[in-house]
């Protein structure tokens, strides 16, 4: 069975095309379906399948068309990060004892998408517990890149990165910490956005096998993906809105207007280095190309400003903050083994990963202090938005790596031009966005020497989702984005 002339069309084609009669919802659902059964034996994205389910959203979205009811999503076939809960499939986290847990009713946002017409198919692999940019487990074992099976496809949400860039439907549902919606669009070549923090509320994207509750959960969010900027602010305008259980948000809030509708318009600050953490030849060629075709543009593209807040500080300051966060969940014995540790460092490590031992034994006064200078961080960002519109930066120093899946994530490396660095240290260039909070749109930027997406993200001010998301838009329309991976181009 041959590509379907839908297989790759981005989702404002495909409810154009439903519009007008041009294909049935059941169609589009068939023909992902057929993807997903043709291809994913190599690529192993779709970890639980839906398609009786979904085939009958597909003819009760043929039937609303056929009233005439628009609905923003109405009759697309999509997938959803198995972390999300969906009533009557398994949530598992990758934990293998909760394999059998099926939440009872579904997440929120899950909810909306169904009011809102979409059509899921299933669930997208993740790794244990969220907890790396590759994606395997022992439930579902080891999700492949489309674009080279012995590379990883990203993480957390690289079953939703490789299902896109394979043609398994154009909108995924993915989440972020530390970089989990945009680390595996780069890795496969598609494009997500992290809104900003607490945008999408994410009751129901929720460990197995705890209640699905309003929650903080310190700078996660929960956002979408797809294989065009567009179609991010279709499924993002879906999600987001406060969770009416959530008695702190009375109102729903109306984010403003991208501050620019043209190329021309835009003051971009485009920055590749790092003074920890290094992006590679590839990322560096990459950015430096964007950044001549925008200045070509029109754009006033700048490639140092002192107002950029101090990314070496900020990283350090990152590490802590997340694993604070992260390691109240960890097992009591790994906290002891890290305190140990942790005593011996010297005061003048000021490596990354002293920093995480750090974050993960520091005590409650500790996280107020560094509480005090996120904020100071946030007023930082807060005055370099109002010389610039979008910062645009690396989102991972290299393009995806052979799979690695040895136990210690600490004692594995990356490779960097030649030279190795710590594998978690990669954290730093996703943590520019998360920390403060900020939007981020992940967007590709063709391929390396060796055929390999790369891309850059670009991240925006506060509540301003959709001026990144503008710039995403325009950059794809002038300069090209997604392309298909050869091995599955059919």
């Amino acid at each position: 069975m041959a590509k379907s002339q839908w297989s790759f069309k981005t989702a404002v084609e495909l409810s154009a095309a439903l519009k007008a009669k041009q294909v049935s919802a059941v169609e589009l659902a068939q023909d992902a379906i057929g993807r997903i059964e043709r291809h994913d034996g190599k690529i192993n994205a779709i970890c639980a399948r839906d398609f009786e389910r979904g085939l009958e959203a597909a003819r009760a979205a043929d039937a609303a068309l056929a009233r005439g009811e628009t609905k923003p999503l109405l009759g697309l076939p999509l997938t959803v990060k198995e972390s999300y809960n969906i009533a009557g499939l398994p949530t598992t986290w990758g934990f293998p004892p909760q394999k059998d847990f099926k939440p009872a009713d579904d997440a929120l946002s899950i909810t909306r998408v169904k009011d809102a017409g979409g059509v899921i198919l299933g669930k997208t692999n993740v790794p244990v517990g969220l907890g790396d940019w590759q994606s395997y487990n022992d439930i579902y074992g080891t999700t492949n890149n489309p674009f080279d099976l012995g590379r990883t496809p990203g993480g957390s949400s690289g079953g939703s990165s490789a299902a896109l860039a394979a043609g398994y439907g154009p909108l995924s549902l993915g989440s972020d910490i530390g970089g989990s919606l945009r680390v595996p669009a780069f890795h496969c070549g598609v494009y997500a956005h992290k809104p900003t923090f607490n945008l999408a509320p994410a009751r129901g994207h929720t460990p197995p096998p705890f209640p699905a509750i309003p929650l903080d959960r310190d700078m996660a969010v929960i956002g979408p993906m797809a294989r065009s900027a567009a179609d991010l602010s279709l499924l993002l305008d879906v999600m987001a809105g406060p969770d009416p259980l959530d008695a702190g948000v009375a109102y729903k809030l109306a984010l403003p207007p991208p501050r620019h509708s043209d190329l021309k318009s835009f003051r971009v600050l485009a920055v590749e280095g790092h003074p920890i953490l290094p992006s590679d030849k590839d990322i560096r060629r990459a950015i430096e190309t964007l950044a001549g075709n925008l200045a070509n543009a029109g754009a006033k593209v700048t490639r140092e400003s002192p107002l950029l807040p101090d990314v070496a500080e900020s990283s350090r300051l990152y590490m802590r903050m997340l694993l604070s966060f992260l390691g109240a969940f960890f097992l009591p014995e790994a906290i002891a083994g890290a305190r140990v540790v942790a005593a011996q460092l010297s005061p003048d490590d000021k490596s990354l990963g002293a920093e995480r031992l750090r974050g993960m034994t520091q005590s409650h006064r500790d996280w107020v202090l560094d509480e005090g200078a996120r904020g100071r961080l946030r007023a930082q960002w807060r005055e370099l938005f109002k010389s610039f519109d979008a910062v645009i930066c690396p989102i991972m120093p290299t393009p995806a790596y052979p799979h690695d899946h040895s136990a210690e994530q600490e004692k594995r490396r990356v490779v960097i031009d030649g030279k190795d660095y710590v594998y978690p240290d990669q954290l730093a260039w996703p943590g520019v966005a998360t920390l403060p909070g900020l939007p981020a749109t992940a967007i590709p930027l063709g391929l390396s020497a060796d055929g390999l997406p790369v891309g850059a993200q670009i991240v925006g001010p506060w509540l301003e989702d959709r001026t990144p998301l503008k710039l995403a838009e325009l950059i794809e329309r002038e300069f090209g984005g997604f392309v298909p991976p050869p091995m599955f181009d059919d």
